[in-house]
């Protein structure tokens, strides 16, 4: 028998409907190879008793804060703006750092980031919240290291997303963390969405329309997908698109929130991964096959990455879930 683990969600009055149904949908999709979930989710409120929604409707959970003590992972959803200050009370935070001295898993989605901060939970640490508050929340949070590009942000036992959707991002790369790619890449399909997005928050930052002429760099993506274990270099892409390599590392930038050479080797590693936990390819073919070209490069990277070698991920990885 599976061993589910726990997760509980703290709403907040005021919560933003989408993030709160996330979190139940995303783990309640992943499950092993028999069709055993891996999750159980759970909501809570500060009291137990019902809150009102950002989309206008009330939340009757049917847990209080004692759920918190249950959980492995304690999630915050996003809280409209207009209720945060009111929604971090004092029983709220002192439940959050309860969890984690106790060493739960604390995440959260959106502006949950600001609970996470208002607690302490984030002093001195990365975080990600939606782009549009950023100015305020490094006002309010000044010790926090706000990165206002990425979709999320994994710091071991603290995670923070930005905006909305964002959250699915941050659930799958939970399960992949927890259980491997091919068990996240099954709930990503459950859930119709895709497995990982390329790039940061930024590509969704309110900007001018690129100028008359600009064409997408997405066929190019797609051609360097399909030669991850060749040698490619900027201008070879750049050359593929027909752009100056200028026009292209603007351009990429702006479709993806990344430079070229960081969404690569994103890619690289990401093919990396499914082949040390797919295959029983050596270390030296991994390598050659997504690109790295030697064992060195690519423990560096995925070390860098995923904080382990590649050995170690595969021990951990290659199961029968």
């Amino acid at each position: 028998m599976t061993v589910r683990h726990r997760v509980a969600v703290l709403a907040l009055d005021g919560v933003m409907a989408l993030d709160l149904g996330i979190p139940s949908q995303v783990f309640g999709c992943a499950s092993d190879s028999a069709g055993h979930r891996l999750y159980e989710t759970r909501i809570c409120t500060p009291d137990g008793g019902p809150i009102r929604a950002s989309a206008g409707f009330a939340v009757t959970p049917d847990h209080g804060l004692d759920l918190l003590d249950w959980a492995d992972t304690v999630i915050v959803p996003g809280i409209h703006r207009d209720r945060l200050d009111a929604a971090t009370t004092v029983a709220a935070m002192a439940a959050l750092r309860a969890a984690r001295t106790a060493g739960k898993r604390i995440m959260s989605i959106c502006t949950g980031a600001y609970v996470l901060a208002a607690a302490g939970l984030l002093d001195d640490r990365p975080a990600a919240t939606h782009w549009a508050y950023a100015d305020d929340f490094r006002g309010r949070f000044p010790q926090i290291a706000l990165d206002a590009d990425v979709l999320f942000i994994d710091d071991g036992d603290v995670l923070t997303s930005a905006g909305v959707a964002a959250g699915l991002d941050l659930c799958l790369h939970v399960i992949r963390r927890d259980h491997g790619s091919e068990v996240a890449n099954r709930a990503a399909r459950r859930c119709v969405v895709a497995p990982w997005r390329d790039g940061g928050q930024s590509q969704f930052i309110e900007r001018p329309l690129p100028a008359p002429g600009d064409t997408s760099t997405a066929a190019t993506r797609d051609w360097v997908l399909t030669r991850l274990g060749d040698p490619l270099d900027l201008n070879q892409l750049a050359r593929h698109a027909r752009m100056s390599v200028r026009t292209f590392t603007r351009r990429f930038r702006e479709e993806t929130g990344l430079s070229p050479g960081r969404w690569l080797t994103h890619q690289r590693v990401e093919h990396a991964r499914h082949l040390l936990e797919s295959t029983d390819l050596t270390i030296d073919q991994v390598a050659e096959r997504a690109g790295f070209g030697t064992a060195v490069s690519l423990r560096q990277h995925l070390r860098a990455t995923v904080g382990t070698a590649p050995l170690a991920y595969r021990r951990t990885f290659r199961t029968t879930i």
